[in-house]
């Protein structure tokens, strides 16, 4: 990981498209900033696509699909992704699997969550699980005492165990049956609602992350960058993003939106 004031001119002036972690990536001490909410808007401003992709539930991300400044949000780490078309006012809604499968794996979910819920202590469901679906979503830090490394590897292990595929966020860890991540939706969400092809163009886009479950996407874009919070999950990492701000969470978002505008020059 090299610093961000390394990131070149050229490569920042040339992106088209910022994709953003949500929780400690956009947010400092689970609030969203007017900084970091003035940063999307003035990405968004000057013609770049903006996306959050998170480990956050279906509800919220109705929510910001279609308040936010953003082309659209893929949400509990690559199950959906929620677009809003303004002109028609009609949310559009697309899931990795169907309405029977989803059910199916919620009825599988329930014996993990209380298998979790029995071997570590100190765990809890989210708070925020009443409004997924798609996966469950268990609190290391967030509303409860934050739990050591060693129960947050346990919980992953018993997902695992059990057959489920589980990524380990700032907060959660999140486990589902399926075979998807961030990056899997959100080369889908690029192609039907922005119609870039993330493949061909994975040069001219930033993604910002800030852990573990972002580990796909750094690995996908060789311009990728880490808030310095990111170097707490130091040799957990699958793979690392090319730069690092300086500042962490939503202050390390804000430094990446303005040295991407910056490079744009006056007016950009």
């Amino acid at each position: 990981m090299r610093p961000l004031s390394q990131m070149p001119d050229a490569v920042a002036a040339a992106v088209e498209v910022v994709f953003a972690d949500i929780d400690d990536t956009l947010t400092d001490d689970g609030r969203l900033s007017a900084d970091a909410y003035r940063a999307l808007e003035d990405l968004s401003g000057a013609g770049i696509v903006v996306a959050p992709i998170t480990g956050r539930p279906a509800g919220w991300c109705d929510m910001i699909a279609r308040f936010w400044p953003v082309a659209g949000v893929v949400g509990e780490n690559g199950a959906f992704y929620f677009a809003y078309d303004r002109a028609a006012r009609r949310m559009r809604r697309v899931f990795a699997a169907s309405g029977a499968e989803r059910e199916d794996n919620r009825r599988r979910l329930a014996a993990v969550r209380a298998r979790i819920l029995a071997e570590v202590p100190g765990a809890a469901v989210s708070a925020d699980q009443a409004y997924r679906e798609a996966d469950l979503a268990i609190d290391f830090r967030e509303d409860v005492a934050p739990l050591d490394r060693a129960c947050v590897a346990r919980i992953k292990a018993i997902f695992e165990a059990e057959g489920a595929l589980a990524k380990v966020s700032s907060i959660h860890v999140n486990g589902w049956f399926g075979q998807y991540d961030k990056l899997s939706m959100t080369r889908r969400f690029a192609a039907e609602v922005i119609g870039r092809d993330l493949d061909a163009m994975r040069e001219r886009v930033v993604f910002v992350g800030d852990s573990p479950n972002d580990a796909p996407m750094f690995g996908f874009f060789p311009h990728s960058c880490g808030v310095a919070n990111l170097l707490d999950f130091g040799g957990e990492l699958e793979a690392e993003p090319t730069y690092v701000a300086a500042e962490p969470g939503g202050r390390g978002f804000v430094a990446v939106a303005r040295h991407l505008l910056a490079a744009r020059g006056p007016g950009r």
